[in-house]
């Protein structure tokens, strides 16, 4: 959607055709019927080191490549715009990367206290098992599942 164009030559997502794209990056994407789906590990351009997963059907490429996000050891990873102020990566949750985060709030001017997302998230799933013990009976619920 950042790029120029999408365009999905077999109706991957409906169908077949193109659409323009919002044009914010130099680059086209074309949908192909193989999905991808994989944790991925990458290291930004910025120097931190971002993990995720990566979930798309199709390639994207252009002269906006040249201006990668982050790479690993396959090589370039996403593309950012001519000005710095667009990204797109393939990479999802990125923002839970603590580091890569905080720096990119802080050259927006947004810096704000430091946040732990993983311990942030696991606190919460901890919470949320907690109060489903409290409320239901487990051990009944686990002897039933046997």
């Amino acid at each position: 959607m950042l790029g120029r164009r999408i365009d999905d030559p077999q109706g991957m997502e409906g169908p077949a055709g193109g659409v323009d794209g919002l044009g914010l990056l130099a680059v086209d994407t074309v949908m192909e019927p193989r999905k991808t789906v994989r944790p991925s590990r990458l290291r930004a351009t910025t120097g931190e080191d971002l993990s995720g997963y990566e979930i798309h059907l199709g390639r994207t490429d252009g002269p906006g490549r040249s201006r990668p996000f982050a790479a690993d050891e396959s090589g370039p990873e996403g593309a950012v715009s001519a000005d710095g102020r667009v990204l797109g990566t393939y990479l999802h949750g990125v923002f839970a990367n603590d580091a890569w985060r905080g720096r990119f709030l802080s050259d927006l001017g947004h810096a704000g206290p430091p946040l732990a997302y993983m311990a942030d998230v696991e606190a919460a799933l901890d919470g949320v098992a907690d109060a489903l013990e409290a409320a239901l009976d487990v051990h009944s619920l686990l002897r039933l599942a046997r």
